[in-house]
């Protein structure tokens, strides 16, 4: 067990650094201008190697959302007994924006707005960042009990928690002040999450 602990975090490393440089390269010379092979020359390993970790060259910068994409998911299967799914999401959200985790776009410092200037920016790292939004969406569907009801919630859910994430972006990358969009992004929360339906997991007592 220990030996396939160890394999697994030299692995994680691995993604890491091949993602922290590449993000590097792209954020220096622009993400189009970079080659596949540029990265790997960088990383110290082959072309074909860096395509076992990283299928496609925009997985590079997504790698970053990695540990995000099933987010929402565990939040709702790790929620207190009688809390319902909103509830533990906006609580989740709101811890988000006191720690200005990236995610919640509550973020202003210059690699993290870089990072976002790089992603919304490039086209196709922002079609790329979709097929996340749609996995993430599946993973809280499944977590809901999978039925259409759940899937209509997951939708609505996971709306709500990236528009929120961009407006906040948004206003920081314009010049606002995190502590002034910070007041506005709490009530914002507290408004979206409120409307979102009442949806009960299939496996939660009545």
């Amino acid at each position: 067990m220990a030996e396939i602990g160890l394999r697994e975090r030299k692995k994680q490393r691995m993604y890491q650094e091949v993602s922290d440089i590449a993000i590097g390269l792209f954020l220096e010379k622009g993400f189009d201008a970079v080659s596949v092979a540029e990265v790997a020359a960088a990383a110290e390993i082959s072309k074909p190697t860096l395509f076992r970790y990283f299928p496609a060259k925009e997985d590079l910068v997504l790698h970053r959302f990695a540990d995000h994409e099933s987010e929402a998911a565990r939040v709702v299967a790790g929620r207190a007994e009688g809390q319902s799914v909103a509830d533990a999401l906006l609580e989740h959200f709101l811890d988000g924006l006191r720690r200005h985790d990236p995610v919640t776009g509550l973020n202003d410092h210059p690699n993290v707005l870089a990072f976002h200037r790089l992603l919304y920016g490039t086209p196709s790292l922002a079609a790329r960042a979709y097929a996340y939004v749609e996995r993430s969406e599946a993973a809280l569907a499944v977590a809901l009990g999978g039925d259409l009801d759940a899937r209509l919630a997951a939708g609505q859910i996971t709306a709500v928690r990236r528009i929120l994430a961009l407006e906040n972006w948004r206003r920081i990358a314009e010049g606002e002040r995190v502590a002034d969009v910070r007041r506005d992004a709490v009530a914002a929360a507290r408004r979206a999450f409120a409307g979102l339906p009442d949806v009960r997991p299939s496996g939660d007592a009545e």
